[in-house]
């Protein structure tokens, strides 16, 4: 199951971000996955970057993976738009294809990618994003 929770200002096309979600766990082969996708203030991930990363200031993704072996548990994306927005000012994608990027990255991270880890992660990591990207 997947849900989007829009928390923000911003107009999110939900179906959107939910196809691109299952576009990512079809091509990983974990359909079945439960993924909750948060759009927040910057306020919101600021607070979950500094409580969780130890970073007291906001970012444009967070992702939280599986504490447990619960088939029901939920991976987490918590995505700020209005950082990204800021971040993406001189990208020619519109905002909408900026945040699906990030949605991307952010459950590649939930299903345990880590380009911080090694050079080679992070090559892989970015191959698969472009992959999944030119899907869209």
């Amino acid at each position: 199951m997947i849900e989007v929770n829009n928390l923000t200002n911003f107009a999110v096309n939900k179906s959107y971000f939910i196809g691109v979600a299952k576009k990512v766990l079809s091509g990983e082969n974990k359909k079945k996955e439960n993924v909750s996708i948060a759009f927040v203030s910057p306020a919101e991930i600021q607070k979950l970057n500094k409580q969780f990363r130890k970073k007291d200031k906001p970012t444009d993704v967070l992702s939280f993976e599986k504490n447990s072996d619960f088939t029901e548990e939920y991976v987490e994306v918590v995505i700020c738009p209005a950082v990204v927005r800021e971040q993406s000012t001189n990208s020619p994608l519109p905002l909408k294809k900026e945040l699906a990027k990030m949605l991307i990255h952010g459950i590649l991270h939930t299903l345990g990618y880590d380009h911080e880890r090694s050079a080679k992660e992070a090559e892989q990591m970015q191959k698969k994003e472009a992959l999944y990207f030119s899907k869209l």
